[in-house]
């Protein structure tokens, strides 16, 4: 085994081969750029080398200073994690050359699936089977255009070079497939520096199944089983678990057969996955070969027991496999599912700043969170936006569902927006409940798992925020009059009561745009509390009400609930087991601002991030809906269109710039 390695990359995946590197005695080094110097990662292993600038281009994707610094280090090994440098086959010629030993497969196997067109091509002649379609070298797009008619439609454009749903496109008929090609093109030319695309049939309803698999350099290769990740979001996978309920020990046995002689093709050692799109009719078909570690892999440790981490460094270090193909256990069933600052409701828009305040789930035999930063962190727009991977595991499907949901309740986040209510939402639906969800299902579906915007709120909720809120301000008040030197003092306390009244107090909330205001007398835990607006409800008697470790327990008309109170200054979140209301608590009389000022003239950044394309020029006319910039951040694409009709009166933005949050990119002529 190895005395030190190096791991580089970042975050979540960096802290996660630093602990399995300490339980088995290995020393870490990690490497950051400028803006992960203070990174949890950076401050959990033995020692940290800085690489360069904020951008990856200036930090992680620099193998030659990463090299240097593993040298520095005296490391002997470089383990890459995922993203970044982990699929680059120069990346890892140039760690052999420089005497150390690459924690994954030989460069020449990835060289093989480096490119999915010829992937595809060795793949067939190895007899696993394959989507047709057209991987030539000929990019012409008079030939990809005959290619695509020949194919049929729909159909999919996909980069040849990388993954992580860049650059694809599903095109569903001839007329739109000009300029599919070209957007294709121009995202995986930006990602992957190469615009090379190849086509595909586009399986309708497909479910999207993967089959873990390692080999060593003894010429073993096994498989550990099925992951399916069919709930996906612009090919982005929100949701994964193992095994799949849709696959029978049949088709387990054939994808893994079949996944195996993948491997075997490419002369495969360390862990990789093999991915397949799979019909409704059961048939499948091989996608490519993730030549990594995968971000789903905690779902395979979960069934098997097993530490793929330790598997990858001892297989580096020249052991043989653990265990033979029929000792590979399957134990119950694991979910994952990835909390990511970013706003749903904005159409993912990702999210940056400081986690003013991080609640996730105590880690426990059932419970499992991977996470590359704590409370206090800051989410930068240089990286992807993840804060954690929440990970369950139970005897069957259904208990891990419930165990997922707890976990979700128990999760806040303050500071960026995250997705945690979406979430909530997803592990509730119908089609995922039910295992019947397919790869398109979110794209085609995504209102049926966002909030209503017009739905009334839950009056229980409401009053139950009101009470949480009294009890907040009398704890507060409380803590004031301890710190005042005279607690029994009446003028010490705040709770609201008057001489011969009964503690009359205004309580408002801003939920979204939406005002709520209600009316809240009483004091000590019994109160009496109406919405100001009729509509809102009647009047509930709160008796009992106590507030301890997030939770709010009371009496509400006679019938006692419960309640989980999320709290973090400037909001506040109330959890009834199933919903989360999340408030801003605000001063009744304050005045609402001015929303007269808001200007439909100007296009400003809606997020931190590097202007990549302007469409528009001072004096073009534009109509409304029309694309004017992409603006790109944390690995996402986002193309601003113009508010309305008219003339543009001033372009202050540059391809190449970056930008803030609300920067004027561009004007109209009022």
């Amino acid at each position: 085994m190895f005395e030190k390695i190096l791991i580089a990359n970042r975050g979540e995946i960096a802290c996660r081969v630093i602990r399995t590197a300490r339980r088995l005695g290995v020393r870490t080094v990690a490497v950051f750029s400028e803006a992960d110097r203070d990174a949890q990662h950076v401050r959990l292993a033995d020692e940290a080398y800085p690489v360069g600038g904020p951008r990856p281009q200036e930090s992680y994707l620099r193998g030659d200073a990463i090299i240097a610094a593993a040298l520095a280090s005296g490391a002997q090994a470089i383990h890459p994690g995922y993203g970044f440098l982990s699929e680059n086959a120069d990346f890892a010629d140039a760690v052999e050359a420089a005497g150390l030993v690459f924690i994954g497969p030989k460069a020449a196997s990835m060289r093989k699936m480096g490119s999915k067109a010829g992937a595809k091509e060795l793949m067939a002649a190895a007899g696993v089977p394959v989507v047709p379609g057209y991987t030539g070298e000929d990019q012409s797009p008079d030939l990809l255009r005959r290619e695509a008619d020949r194919i049929g439609y729909p159909l999919m454009i996909k980069a040849a070079h990388g993954g992580g749903g860049k650059g694809m496109r599903i095109v569903r008929e001839a007329g739109e497939f000009a300029s599919a090609l070209e957007s294709c093109q121009r995202e995986a030319a930006n990602a992957f520096g190469r615009d090379r695309v190849l086509l595909e049939r586009y399986v309708e309803s497909p479910r999207h199944i993967e089959i873990q698999v390692f080999g060593d350099a003894h010429g073993n290769v096994i498989h550990l089983n099925e992951r399916e990740c069919s709930a996906q979001r612009r090919y982005q996978k929100v949701l994964e678990e193992a095994p799949s309920p849709f696959v029978t020990p049949e088709l387990r046995a054939a994808m893994g057969a079949a996944a195996v002689q993948a491997a075997r093709a490419i002369d495969y050692a360390n862990a990789g996955t093999v991915e397949f799109i799979v019909a409704p009719s059961g048939e499948f078909f091989f996608m490519e070969i993730n030549t990594r570690l995968q971000v789903e892999h905690p779902v395979t440790e979960m069934t098997t027991g097993l530490d793929l981490v330790e598997w990858q460094l001892r297989v580096a270090a020249g052991a043989p496999l653990p265990l033979a193909q029929e000792d590979i256990p399957q134990r119950g069933h694991a979910i994952e599912v990835r909390l990511y600052a970013e706003d749903p409701e904005a159409g993912f828009l990702p999210g940056s700043g400081k986690l003013e305040r991080l609640r996730l789930p105590a880690a426990s035999a059932h419970v499992r969170v991977d996470s590359g930063v704590v409370e206090g962190d800051t989410v930068t727009i240089f990286y992807d936006p993840m804060i954690a991977k929440l990970i369950v595991h139970d005897a069957d499907r259904a208990r891990a569902l419930a165990r997922l949901r707890e976990a979700l309740a128990q999760c806040e986040v303050a500071g960026p927006k995250s997705n945690i209510a979406f979430l909530e939402r997803l592990v509730r639906h119908p089609a995922v409940v039910e295992a019947r969800i397919d790869t398109g299902y979110l794209d085609r579906h995504l209102d049926e798992f966002l909030p209503d915007p017009d739905a009334p709120i839950a009056p229980a909720l409401l009053v139950a925020a009101a009470t949480a809120r009294m009890l907040l301000q009398e704890q507060a008040a409380a803590r004031r009059a301890a710190a005042s030197g005279d607690p029994g003092s009446p003028w010490a306390l705040a709770d609201g009561w008057r001489l011969g009244h009964a503690g009359k107090r205004l309580l408002g909330f801003l939920h979204r745009s939406r005002r709520l205001d209600l009316v809240a007398h009483g004091h000590g835990g019994r109160y009496s509390i109406q919405p100001m607006a009729p509509e809102e409800g009647a009047i509930v008697e709160v008796d009992g009400a106590f507030l301890h470790d997030g939770v709010l327990s009371a009496r509400f008309d006679g019938a006692a609930a419960s309640y989980r109170v999320l709290h973090a200054p400037g909001s506040l979140v109330l959890h009834d087991g199933e919903r989360r209301l999340p408030l801003v608590p605000v001063e009744v009389y304050r005045r609402d601002s001015d929303t007269s000022s808001v200007q439909d003239d100007k296009l400003r950044a809606p997020m931190p991030g590097r202007v990549v394309v302007v469409r528009a020029a001072r004096g073009d006319n534009v109509v409304a809906g029309q694309e004017l910039l992409v603006i790109e951040a944390m690995k996402m694409e986002l193309a601003l269109k113009a508010p309305r009709d008219g003339k543009v009166a001033a372009v202050t933005a540059s391809a190449g710039e970056f930008v803030e949050a609300d920067t004027v990119l561009l004007e109209l002529e009022a």
